[in-house]
């Protein structure tokens, strides 16, 4: 009688060998031409990479800006210190702002989304822009927080490199 065991090593070793190549999907970073649409919105709706570190960034908020001022409630500022705060973060490790990849962005009054896609633009200019999804959520973790923001980030990826001089 046949072992039972059998098709499961066969399963695991089919998985195994699919999972060793799904780092490598995940390391490139190339971005696609903007709709009139996504270029409004400051988003991109995929963005594709290859090589380079891949960087997850836990969830950003702050009430206070560079300077310690208190900015609670203050939508727009509390977006712009963040970004500040993510692109100061990846610095620490070799990239900027403009290396992230994919963004959610955590809102607890959906009227902001228009603000939002406003301060994004500012950030990443004409773009590129990464991947977004805004999220409406009941509250935050503290009081006078308005805005949270997670992302990835790909770092010195082979697609947008500079060039070598």
């Amino acid at each position: 009688m046949p072992s039972k065991s059998i098709p499961a090593i066969a399963l695991i070793l089919a998985l195994g060998t699919s999972l060793v190549s799904l780092p490598q999907l995940a390391h490139s970073k190339q971005r696609v031409e903007l709709t009139d649409y996504q270029k409004q919105w400051g988003f991109s709706p995929l963005v594709v990479t290859k090589g380079g570190e891949v960087v997850w960034l836990g969830g950003h908020t702050t009430t206070t800006d560079e300077n310690g001022k208190d900015i609670s409630y203050d939508f727009k500022a509390q977006v712009r210190q963040i970004f500040r705060n993510i692109d100061a973060d990846l610095h620490r490790v070799g990239g900027s702002v403009s290396d992230l990849v994919s963004i959610t962005v955590y809102v607890n009054d959906p009227r902001m989304n228009q603000t939002e896609a406003e301060v994004i633009k500012e950030v990443f200019k004409d773009g590129p822009y990464p991947g977004s999804a805004l999220l409406t959520i009941s509250n935050f973790a503290r009081p006078g927080i308005v805005v949270e923001v997670q992302g990835i980030a790909v770092i010195n990826d082979e697609l947008n490199r500079p060039p070598a001089k």
